[in-house]
């Protein structure tokens, strides 16, 4: 059985058998939705930890190298499992930026240096092995996570990622020419394209939109660059590139083969490092069971399981303290990736696969990397906006799976309102301990989730 334009019905389904020919473009979509988000905390971190230039150059080099292996090797295990590791779920796995608020923290701590970013390896395989632990007593916890709570996470994960979207149809906020008309043309362009392809066809093209919206994005870029002034003086009277340029001599300086390095960096473990890290792989384990809720709710209408919750979780713990050895940080469940399930209904394993396969292409062969990584923001930004309202859609269709007693609205309300609110605006936390600014002031995830589940245990349940 065949849908208009030769889409099989199996692309719906998880274990569905999808000839390669339709699997390997549904999977790309999903690398694409997630590679500029896999590279920009480690450009952050190693950034923060002054390990990004000069003679570190080559070092950060290999540390993205790795985290494209990484983050395709844990999908894998993520979507097949490995014993009770792994929730066999379509899940796309890879570098966290929930951790850099944390992590920038320590580097000023440590005094930044190659100490520095050991001791977040060394923290990040002790946190990864606790969450792990913590997959294994999931079950008896899953009471303190019903859908209500579930649901709350996951609208706070999809209205945290809005801005971030934003963020990127302006063309990224470290842009010079952020906001100017040509990234948001080009993103509103990538975002009607997409919209065309959804609606206006049927079949494989309709469910491939997310993919054929950025390559006709390249294309417009690339037509861009001959039409266009490629470059402006800012203020220091320094010629730069725009936002949107796409940087051809990055793929054709990039070596075609290159074996990835265990350890590039030698961990250290440092008790500054390890305690507030550990905080963050708690809030991070409650971010995955959103994760995992919101997807299955989103792309198969039903509710996840036991068995799928413990082993997302611990692929979560597990996964980051392999990434540590290979000097990558923590790898968790990427909401873009949910976002883009609950959007197209594409769950097949098998073609979230192909899309891990590619990413572990990427990590050995640095010149198909190069070619993704040069995407312009504002591209990727008519595409997120999309997405990461998608995954709002989850949270909501999450929240209201019970009926919406007085209970359970204050629940969402206050958690969002307070919770999320205080993480979204974190100068209301500017005299409170650092330890406080570090758990909630980072995102509003953290609260949010914090808040709703001391409110579904304190608050008495609501007579049946």
């Amino acid at each position: 059985m065949k849908e208009k334009n030769n889409l099989a019905k199996e692309a719906f389904q998880l274990d569905g058998k999808l000839p390669l020919s339709q699997a390997i473009p549904l999977g790309l979509q999903h690398v694409l939705a997630m590679f500029v988000g896999n590279l920009t905390p480690l450009l952050i971190i190693t950034g923060a930890c002054g390990i990004s230039g000069g003679e570190f150059a080559d070092l950060q080099l290999s540390l993205l190298q790795n985290a494209m292996l990484v983050a395709g090797i844990v999908t894998l295990v993520q979507l097949w499992s490995i014993g009770p590791v792994g929730g066999q779920v379509p899940i796309i796995m890879g570098t966290s930026s929930g951790f850099i608020g944390v992590f920038n923290s320590v580097a000023a701590t440590m005094g930044g240096g190659v100490i520095a970013y050991g001791a977040i390896m060394g923290a990040s395989i002790i946190g990864g092995i606790f969450e792990g632990i913590l997959g294994f007593f999931l079950k008896p916890l899953r009471k303190f996570f019903p859908s209500v709570v579930t649901g709350t996470v996951v609208l706070s994960i999809g209205l945290s990622l809005i801005s971030v979207g934003i963020n990127s149809f302006g063309g990224g906020n470290n842009a010079v020419d952020f906001g100017s008309m040509e990234n948001l043309v080009l993103a509103l362009f990538v975002l009607i394209m997409i919209l065309f392809f959804k609606h206006g066809t049927t079949g494989f093209t309709s469910s491939s939109s997310i993919l054929l919206g950025i390559i006709c994005g390249y294309i417009a870029a690339f037509i861009m660059g001959f039409v266009l002034p490629t470059t402006l003086v800012n203020a220091e009277g320094v010629e730069i590139t725009k936002a949107w340029v796409l940087n051809w001599s990055k793929v054709g300086n990039a070596a075609w083969f290159e074996i990835p390095k265990l350890m590039p960096v030698k961990p250290v473990f440092d008790a500054r490092a390890i305690l507030p890290v550990l905080v963050m792989f708690i809030v991070t384990a409650v971010e995955t069971v959103g994760d995992i809720s919101g997807v299955m709710e989103g792309g198969l209408d039903r509710e996840a399981t036991d068995s799928e919750l413990a082993g997302g979780v611990m692929c979560d713990g597990f996964g980051s303290s392999f990434a540590a050895l290979f000097g990558v940080l923590p790898n968790t469940s990427f909401s873009q990736n949910v976002g883009l399930v609950a959007m197209t209904k594409i769950v097949n394993r098998f073609a979230l696969s192909t899309g891990a396969i590619f990413l572990i292409l990427c990590g050995l062969c640095p010149k198909l990397g190069a070619l993704v990584s040069i995407m312009p923001q504002s591209v990727l930004g008519g595409a997120a906006v999309m997405m990461f309202s998608s995954i709002v859609i989850s949270g909501i269709q999450l929240v209201t799976k019970e009926p919406l007693t007085s209970r359970n609205l204050s629940i969402v309300s206050v958690a969002l309102g307070v919770g999320y609110g205080m993480g979204a605006n974190a100068n209301v936390l500017a005299h409170a301990p650092q330890a406080i600014q570090l758990i909630f002031g980072g995102s509003g995830i953290v609260p949010a989730a914090m808040v709703a589940i001391i409110l579904n245990v304190v608050l008495p349940r609501d007579q049946k």
